[in-house]
């Protein structure tokens, strides 16, 4: 779409991924107007002294009245506490995008809040979508214009979604930089369980088995650069974490004991003494990541 251009984009939830987006679909000069929507006043003031956004507004289904799109870009958890105002706006052509973690969820809502006698007429508006960017910083004031470049972003269009829509939303962040793909949503959950939800997991919960040892202290003044590597996404937002634990859950328990069992095996080899076993599983662990680390460049 060469001729991309959004004249309102209304951002609700302008944290470091709707914040981002924001700031880059302005330095690429693709937006007239930005309008944020969040339930802190100090982030979206920030946001208006930053220049992420053009204005503020308090009222969801006023800002969004007469948009182009509309972002919302909230703990997944929280989604249903916005969506519901945004019916007039996507009846009058207004497109409808999300940039949560898991899609099912949002899938649901959709259907929920948006379905009906209407609902396809409404539903053609709609186009989930998750960016894989991200850090363990929060807020606008983490946001940067550069934080999609390079990056994936995968939406997971439903049957009634239209492809003017999908291609419009893939538009937008190809403008960001960004390598867009689509999936299903169920297809999505699935695959950014393994990858992306269970590592976190583990992390929080690695980080809070040594912080809650008596010698925690001694611990941690001995952990180096493995442990901060490992543990750097612990960081990360509990509240945004826990929102995707409690929208994937099924998908994640199945990761967690899958994990277990290599954990199991781990532990009989170690037990007999099977160091050639344990040798055998890090090499084809170091082969595995050595050939994805290849395809990264």
């Amino acid at each position: 779409m060469d001729d991309f251009r959004i004249g309102k984009l209304v951002v609700v939830g302008v944290g470091l991924i709707g914040g981002s987006l924001a700031a880059a679909l302005k330095r690429e000069g693709v937006v007239d107007r930005v309008v944020g929507v969040g339930r802190s006043r100090n982030n979206i003031e920030r946001a208006l002294t930053l220049g992420v956004i053009d204005e503020a507004c308090d009222d969801i289904g006023d800002a969004a009245r007469d948009a182009d799109i509309v972002v919302v870009s909230v703990p997944v958890r929280q989604t249903a506490s916005v969506i519901g105002p945004l019916r007039e706006a996507l009846g009058n052509g207004a497109v409808l995008t999300d940039a949560g973690s898991t899609k099912r969820d949002f899938v649901t809502l959709a259907r929920s809040y948006f379905g009906g006698e209407t609902g396809n007429n409404v539903l053609e508006n709609v186009v989930p979508g998750h960016p894989i960017a991200g850090a363990e910083r929060t807020g606008v004031v983490s946001a940067t214009a550069d934080l999609f470049a390079g990056k994936r972003v995968v939406l997971t269009p439903m049957p009634e979604t239209s492809d003017a829509s999908a291609d419009r939303i893939g538009a937008m962040w190809g403008a960001c930089g960004a390598d867009v793909i689509h999936m299903s949503a169920e297809h999505h959950d699935s695959v950014f369980s393994a990858v992306s939800h269970l590592p976190h997991v583990l992390s929080y919960a690695l980080v809070e088995m040594i912080a809650s040892r008596s010698n925690s202290e001694e611990l941690f003044s001995h952990a180096a650069s493995g442990f901060r590597d490992f543990t750097r996404i612990a960081g990360s937002s509990p509240e945004m974490w826990r929102d995707i634990c409690a929208t994937n859950r099924d998908q994640i328990v199945t990761d967690i004991e899958a994990f277990q069992q290599a954990l199991v095996t781990m532990v009989n080899h170690l037990r007999a003494g099977n160091f050639d076993s344990v040798e055998s599983i890090f090499a084809a662990a170091a082969q595995a990541r050595q050939a994805w680390m290849e395809k990264q460049k």
